[in-house]
């Protein structure tokens, strides 16, 4: 289920000079997070420093990295923010990205996804990990990935860039909230996308029927995770989200972009309703 055009909050200061955005947002995705790309992605080993954060680990592995580790992982610049807990279906073809696919499937099968913009051509400082969940080997040597976001991480170093770029990375957490209610702000975003979800629905002429639990029982710093996964089409918005330094300010910049929607929407329900033939 797609939800409208989503507009940006013009009171939003933190997002990175290099990746401010611009209203409308494309869409808004409400259910799975699920992004297929399938187009070729261009590498660029140039990273631009942006704002950095930290974040809540999310991997199940019993060693979860600490966030003072600093390891070596392959990185794939794509056009595209990858969160923790999102699901990301990829075709690999190009050479040197099929040569990286077989050093995974004999290691741990975890690979750096961060942005590049196609603007700039430069890559995101912070990127995510993509856990690679299922893959099939094609007769021609391509590859399709079924990929799961993991922790979050900040670039420091380029180790080398051929035959694909390898970086060593730290690990990145959320830092505590302090006094702040993340259960009440998060069930207030949640139902902020309901109330998106329904308007949407009534402007495309489907029928209201009542959203589905959204949260699903996450707790605050995954589901902000999830919500901004949704702000498809949006990218460097998403990727000021993924930098934020903890789950308060990233829920509360998620609530007012989802305000923003919800007016934008209201307005429109409301021509609609006074001119049936202009929808």
């Amino acid at each position: 289920m797609a939800l409208p055009h989503v507009v940006s909050s013009p009171s939003s200061t933190s997002l990175s000079p290099s990746f401010k955005s611009k209203p409308p947002f494309h869409s808004l995705r409400s259910l799975s997070p699920t992004v297929d790309n399938r187009r070729r992605c261009k590498l660029n080993s140039s990273f631009r420093c942006s704002s950095s954060s930290f974040s809540e680990k999310h991997h199940n592995n019993a060693k979860s990295p600490k966030s003072d580790d600093i390891v070596e992982l392959p990185l794939f610049p794509l056009p595209l923010v990858l969160f923790p807990g999102a699901i990301l279906p990829l075709q690999i073809f190009e050479f040197r990205y099929r040569i990286m696919m077989h050093t995974l499937l004999q290691s741990d099968l975890r690979f750096g996804v961060v942005y590049s913009d196609s603007v700039s051509g430069s890559a995101a400082e912070v990127g995510c990990v993509g856990e690679v969940v299922k893959h099939e080997r094609l007769v021609d040597d391509r590859f399709f990935l079924i990929c799961k976001g993991q922790e979050r991480f900040r670039v420091t170093n380029v180790v080398r860039t051929k035959p694909y770029l390898v970086g060593e990375v730290t690990w990145l957490e959320d830092r505590p909230s302090g006094e702040e209610n993340l259960d009440s702000l998060a069930n207030e975003v949640e139902v902020l996308m309901k109330e998106v979800i329904r308007l949407s629905n009534r402007l495309n002429g489907k029928a209201e029927k009542e959203v589905q639990d959204l949260r699903r029982n996450q707790f605050p710093t995954p589901f902000s995770f999830f919500v901004g996964s949704t702000f498809e089409g949006a990218p460097r918005e998403q990727q000021a989200l993924l930098e934020l330094e903890d789950t308060a300010a990233r829920l509360k910049r998620e609530r007012e972009t989802l305000r923003n929607t919800l007016n934008y929407l209201t307005a429109a329900s409301a021509v609609k309703d006074v001119f049936p033939s202009s929808s």
